[in-house]
Formats: C-alpha cells, sequence, structure tokens
C-alpha cells in the first residue's frame, strides 16, 4: 500500500480529538447518498411518465400521417402499397377525419372527432381494439344495410359514455354542422348509429372525444363519394419516424405531406423534457450541498492535522503527496455515499415498481407511479457526484500542500 493511502485511511479511522469533524463526515456521506439516490429516482419517475404517455398516445395514434394538400387522396390502395414497400414500414391504414357533435336519446350532447377506419388494416397500425372493454373492431363492419331495423356502428369512449348516459346497443346520433342549404338556412344533417363497443384507453383527452365508425358510415355522412383523408403508417423503430416522414415526402413530391408522431405531439414531450432537467437541477443541489460538506470537513482535518503534515513533510514527504492523501479522503467519503445512494435509489426504485403502494389520481394517464431506470442515467449521476466531490477535494488538498513545516513546528 502506497502510504498516503495508508495515512489517508488511518486519518479516517482514528478517533479524532474533534469529534465534530467525525460528525461532518458523517453528515457528507448521508448528503450525498440522499442526493444520489433522489435524483435516480426523480429520473426514473420522469422517464416512466415519458414512456408511460408516448405508449398511450402511440396506442391510439400512429407513428407517421400521410395527407394530400387540398384534396382526398383517391387512389389510396396503391399508395398503401406503395407504402408498405418501405422496409421500416409494418403497417399502413386509411382513415376519414372530421369534427362533429354527438346527442343521445337520455338528453346528453357532446362535441367529438369523428374518425373513418378500416377495421381490416386498422389494427396494424393503432391499437385501438386492446382498449376496448367490449365488441371489437370487427364490430364496425356492416351486418345487413338491407335490414329495415340496420344502423351503422360506432365506437365511443368510456368519457363519452358516460357523458351522453348511454351503453352497449343505445343509439346516438351524429349532427354535421354542414348540411344542405335551404331557404330557412343551412340544416344540420343527422345520422343515427348503435353503439357497437366502448373503449378506455385510460387518457381523458381521447376517451371523451374519439369516436370511430366504418369508411362507408364516415363517407356517407360526410357526403365523400371516394378517396380517404389520409394514411397512418406504423413502423419498425418509433424513433426513427421523423426520417422516414421525411423521405416519404421527399419520395411522393410536394403535393403530399407526412407527419411523424414526435412532431404531432412535440410540445408534450419538450414540456416533459423541460421539467426532468429542471427537477433534476433543483435536486442535483442536495449533491452540491454535500460537496461543501466535504470541503469544510477537509480544511477543518488539516487544521487538526497541521502538525503530522509537517512531520511528514521533514521526513520527506511532497506536496504532490500531501495532497493525494487528503484527495483520497474526499474521494472515499464521495465513493461511499455514491454507492450508497446509488443502492438506495434502485432499491427504493424497485419497491415502486414491485409494490406499486403510491397512486395517482384519474388526470393522469397512469393509476400507479411510473417507474423506469436507465443504465444511462445511474451511470452519469455516479459519475457527476464522484466529480463533484473529486472537485470539492482540490482546495482543502492544496492548502494542506502549502504548509511550512518550519512554521507549523516553531512553537511545539
Amino acid at each position: 500500500m502506497r502510504f498516503e493511502w495508508y495515512i489517508c485511511l488511518r486519518y479516517l479511522k482514528a478517533k479524532r480529538r474533534q469529534g465534530f469533524i467525525s460528525l461532518i463526515t458523517l453528515i457528507s456521506i448521508v448528503g450525498v447518498a440522499v442526493g444520489v439516490m433522489a435524483l435516480i429516482v426523480v429520473l426514473a419517475v420522469m422517464t416512466g411518465f415519458t414512456d408511460g404517455f408516448r405508449a398511450k398516445i402511440l396506442g391510439i395514434n400512429s407513428h407517421i400521417v400521410v395527407q394530400k394538400y387540398g384534396s382526398p387522396i383517391e387512389d389510396y390502395s396503391a399508395l398503401r402499397d406503395r407504402m408498405l414497400a418501405i422496409p421500416e414500414v409494418i403497417g399502413a391504414t386509411p382513415y376519414l377525419y372530421s369534427q362533429t357533435m354527438i346527442s343521445s336519446p337520455a338528453g346528453g350532447g357532446t362535441g367529438a372527432i369523428l374518425r373513418g377506419i378500416d377495421p381490416a388494416t386498422a389494427g396494424t397500425v393503432v391499437s385501438i381494439g386492446e382498449h376496448l372493454t367490449v365488441g371489437t373492431l370487427d364490430d364496425l363492419n356492416d351486418t345487413d344495410p338491407t335490414d329495415p331495423n340496420y344502423l351503422p356502428s360506432i365506437l365511443i369512449g368510456k368519457e363519452m359514455a358516460d357523458q351522453l348516459r348511454v351503453g352497449l346497443g343505445d343509439r346516438i346520433r351524429l349532427i354535421s354542422p354542414s348540411g344542405p342549404l335551404t331557404p330557412m338556412g343551412v340544416i344540420p344533417k343527422l345520422k343515427a348509429c348503435e353503439v357497437r363497443g366502448i373503449f378506455d384507453t385510460g387518457m381523458y383527452e381521447y376517451d371523451s372525444s374519439l369516436v370511430y365508425v366504418s369508411m362507408d358510415t364516415a363517407r356517407d355522412f360526410l357526403d365523400l363519394e371516394s378517396g380517404v383523408h389520409g394514411l397512418e403508417l406504423k413502423v419498425k423503430d418509433i424513433y426513427q419516424a421523423d426520417r422516414i416522414a421525411r423521405r416519404i415526402e421527399a419520395d411522393l413530391g410536394m403535393a403530399y405531406v407526412a407527419r411523424d408522431w414526435i412532431k404531432m405531439n412535440k410540445n408534450l414531450f419538450s414540456a416533459l423534457k423541460l421539467e426532468k432537467v429542471a427537477i433534476s437541477i433543483t435536486v442535483a443541489l442536495i449533491v452540491l450541498v454535500a460537496a461543501f460538506n466535504i470541503v469544510s470537513t477537509l480544511i477543518m482535518v488539516v487544521m487538526e492535522k497541521g502538525r503530522d503534515i509537517a512531520i511528514l513533510k521533514s521526513m520527506g514527504a511532497t506536496s504532490r503527496s500531501i495532497m493525494r492523501i487528503f484527495i483520497y479522503e474526499g474521494l472515499i467519503i464521495g465513493l461511499t455515499g455514491t454507492v450508497l445512494g446509488i443502492l438506495g435509489g434502485l432499491g427504493l426504485c424497485e419497491l415502486l415498481s414491485r409494490y406499486q403502494f403510491i397512486k395517482l389520481p384519474e388526470v393522469y394517464p397512469m393509476s400507479t407511479l411510473p417507474i423506469k431506470v436507465l443504465t444511462g442515467d445511474v451511470v452519469t449521476i455516479g459519475t457527476a457526484a464522484v466529480l463533484i466531490t473529486f472537485i470539492a477535494t482540490l482546495y482543502p488538498s492544496w492548502q494542506a500542500a502549502r504548509i511550512d513545516p518550519a512554521v507549523a513546528l516553531r512553537y511545539e
């Protein structure tokens, strides 16, 4: 063992005359541990929230939306085949879109976003079928339009069903503000539908505003003879969606636009990212406070061990060796706190993830606190904590190396 390590360990183990210094050392270790543990838990929670929001959004929305400027896409079957020929695209489905009003015989009414989908291909892009509590996507297929009691099928969200006070098999009316023009003015177009399914995504915005009908029902309601409003695509790697969208735009020409999920939800994910950074900086102040404790601890140790340092120097120890002694002591304090903090943080994250004893209000799309620990975050936090404690040791170590043996031993 090098003598610097030997002296450093002796200083840490020896019972000091000033017990207050040992208390400050313990507080420094606990401060670093608490700061590291808090950072790990906070980043795990924020990462869990981001992944949870992304999973909910991409469960209902596609990765890329392809639209045509100014008019519907007429030859959408050929365009769909062309999109599926792209190696990164694993699903494509056409859709129709409109805003409408919905009312029920029970007296409820609300605004809604109407989406006409193809039940045969929609499941390859969005997972609306997995969120259906009753009914299936196949229930949107028309059974027998010639039946005098026939009503088109519609899927609505749980929150909308509660607002309209309807359930499976009940009738609701779609109301379009753009109807035929008469001498009395514009008469809204009405279309009765039968509720054949109710979905629950866990996100209030979707469950209270989205409704799904078949393509034929949507065309009839919107007076659209042919064509679709766009294509929804699903890709293998969601983080490559922006690059794939740009390539699709280049291939299709300026008449088409392709928007990826990142661009369509940019505000939400930018806010989550900014919040994660802000909270991380705030919690990191705990580690910074602990670093100042390390500085004060080492300064007091240098003052207490001034005579020892002078003796070591008079015996041939260099200033660099004296600096190493106190740098090592500070690093041991920092490393001990960092390791304890990492173990505590990972342990707390495991408890929160396994037992889920923290429940969230209904305003959140998740019922319990989401936890996702990233190895990169843990490594970054540990490295930053050790680096901060290392910087904190430099000034006290430099002060120790400046001690003049002749001055320190003059009155001994």
